[in-house]
């Protein structure tokens, strides 16, 4: 008896724990410390990322204009931004988001073009640095720099060398006698412009990385049997690479399509949703509308609105994979 109370006391607080969870001391011991060491993330994640989630959730559904306290409206929110009082006469106070509608319209414009010019460049590149030349490992570095220069500080570039008049490409095109066009100051040229200075900044960054590591994972022995075979360059890429690399083609799809979905940065600066909303992207919108409008419950209705969408996109995308992505070692 003595000793129960003398290993009792040992315990501490770990002998009642171990009794109401029916484990074993040291295996409570072990949780607690465990739990100990990573609560300043559970902390941050509670504070930072579910708090700011679940309060945005209830502003979508609410008049909240941050200095005063947010007013139940229900589904309003969603209703002008869908337009929807426009097809069901319902809701005649409601005045309808007339950029909505073109805001989402550039945003898959701009993913339509970077997105399949961005993952083909930058598997062609992998495919080029994964040959084994000499100085691969320079060009390699050369390559990825651009992805590590910060978005502001390569969006500001462009910006200065797109200058209609002192930049520097319009420099040499009207030394060669070719007139420039007004780039990021025009409306028929902002969205190539913005387009162009996306792909500068993500060809060679992680997707490139990505492929090359999945090139680097296909079998030799394939490559071997298909040399016997008899076949050429393309076949071997289209029926043992490709096939190979699928999981990796679907991943950087992925990435690619949700991170062209959320462009902000390049618009923001580089032409502030203009000329004439050329470049009025939808992360823009919802950044317009709740920090410069001061519609945070509006806002917070976009972007829940915004990640609804890309999920469900995500899930089609998924399902769709299964005909065409190849998993080694899947049934």
């Amino acid at each position: 008896m003595a000793a129960t109370a003398e290993q009792s006391a040992r315990l501490g607080l770990y002998g009642p724990l171990s009794r109401l969870f029916k484990a074993r001391p040291t295996r409570v011991r072990e949780a607690v410390w465990g739990v100990t060491f990573i609560s300043p993330w559970i902390l941050g994640l509670i504070i930072f990322t579910i708090g700011p989630l679940a309060a945005s959730f209830y502003w979508s559904f609410t008049e909240f204009d941050i200095l005063g306290s947010p007013k139940w409206i229900g589904l309003d929110n969603f209703i002008t931004a869908l337009n929807l009082n426009k097809v069901i006469p319902l809701w005649p106070d409601l005045r309808p988001d007339r950029l909505f509608y073109h805001a989402l319209g550039r945003t898959l414009v701009y993913a339509g073009l970077t997105v399949p010019i961005g993952t083909i460049s930058s598997l062609l590149l992998a495919i080029l640095l994964n040959q084994g030349l000499k100085g691969t490992y320079i060009y390699r570095t050369l390559f990825f720099i651009p992805h590590l220069v910060p978005s502001v500080a390569y969006v500001m570039l462009w910006k200065f060398l797109m200058h209609p008049r002192v930049g520097l490409i319009n420099s040499a095109l009207a030394a060669i006698g070719i007139q420039g066009p007004g780039w990021l100051t025009h409306p028929d040229s902002a969205m190539m412009s913005v387009v162009l200075i996306g792909l500068w900044g993500s060809i060679g960054g992680n997707r490139m990385l990505i492929f090359l590591a999945g090139l680097q994972g296909v079998p030799q022995e394939l490559y071997e049997a298909a040399d016997l075979d008899g076949a050429n360059s393309w076949h071997k890429f289209w029926n043992v690479t490709f096939p190979m690399i699928s999981p990796t083609v679907l991943f950087n799809l992925l990435l690619g399509i949700i991170g062209a979905l959320q462009v902000f940065n390049i618009a923001f600066l580089g032409t502030g949703g203009g000329p004439s909303y050329a470049t009025w992207f939808y992360a823009l919108h919802i950044y317009r509308q709740a920090f410069e409008y001061f519609r945070m419950g509006y806002g917070s209705a976009l972007a829940w609105m915004f990640a609804i969408a890309l999920v469900i996109f995500t899930l089609i995308q998924m399902r769709l994979s299964e005909r065409w992505v190849y998993y080694a070692g899947g049934s």
